[in-house]
């Protein structure tokens, strides 16, 4: 069993090390190797980027007290880590990918954007399934974010707890299907935990961007920097993976593959391409 450890915040991410440790501790005959951005790529979904222009490199990387089988650092978003993995690049191909600990829950909307769950969905459409992990972050539930001063007493190792318990299922029985899981961890001790839920995705996380104004850079003209402006927290329904995770249980979804669906309703669209097309 060949075990793939990644992130979006960067080879350099407390979340990442802890992980990786915790996966490292997994029963049974397995190897672990970590392929992680040298820098923070949150947000990249599961972009790969421009490669001819990106030109990406690989080094290797350093995590204390980890027996993993090899560490790399890749000057690139944590999807292209997975992609490099399944053609070869470090090795023998993967059975999972373990993508996390994100500070910041990974729910709603913000799972289109979430560069932990783009790395899973990554390995799946490569045959491979993919575990990704985030925690909130305490007074702070802004579209899968956390800034370093507002993570400094994150309790990782509570994540890590429970996403090692959820690897070592699909270690000891893979489906046969690629699946992804999304674990959603409250920001508390285990011990205070409430319990755990399968949740349905919801359509926005407990605190939404809200505004973008342009702002002028002095003395440069016509140029302008983005002022971010957060809503205000909201409610969200209790059977949601926000929602969930807003009432201190671990939240549990798996994201499916795309597939065809089919539509009688398609109206002026059709027309449309009839007149064009015939």
């Amino acid at each position: 069993m060949r075990i793939l450890v990644t992130n979006d915040d960067g080879i350099d991410s407390i979340g990442l090390h802890v992980l990786t440790r915790a996966i490292c501790a997994l029963d049974g005959d397995h190897d672990v190797v970590v392929a992680a951005p040298d820098q923070e790529y949150s947000g990249a979904g599961a972009a790969l980027g421009a490669l001819h222009l990106i030109q990406p490199e690989v080094r290797r990387g350093h995590i204390e007290n980890c027996p993993a089988a090899g560490i790399w650092k890749v000057s690139g978003p944590p999807a292209l880590c997975v992609m490099f993995a399944r053609l070869g690049a470090f090795g023998d191909p993967f059975d999972l990918v373990v993508s996390g600990i994100n500070p910041g829950a990974n729910v709603g909307r913000a799972v289109y954007h979430s560069g932990t769950v783009g790395a899973a969905l990554t390995g799946r459409n490569g045959g491979i399934s993919g575990i990704a992990v985030s925690q909130s972050v305490t007074g702070f539930g802004v579209e899968g974010q956390g800034w370093d001063d507002s993570i400094a007493t994150q309790h990782w190792d509570s994540a890590a707890t429970v996403a090692k318990q959820v690897a070592q299922t699909l270690v000891d029985d893979m489906p046969v299907e690629p699946v992804v899981v999304n674990l959603n961890v409250p920001d508390l001790p285990i011990e205070e935990f409430g319990s755990w839920k399968y949740a349905q995705v919801g359509h926005q996380p407990p605190r939404s961007m809200a505004k973008a104004t342009l702002k002028p850079i002095v003395g440069h003209e016509e140029a302008y920097t983005v002022q971010m402006g957060w809503g205000d927290t909201v409610e969200l329904a209790p059977d949601t993976d926000g929602g969930i995770i807003e009432r201190g249980d671990v939240a549990v979804t798996y994201l499916t593959r795309l597939v065809h669906h089919e539509r009688d309703d398609l109206g002026s669209i059709a027309s449309a391409l009839d007149q064009l097309l015939g």
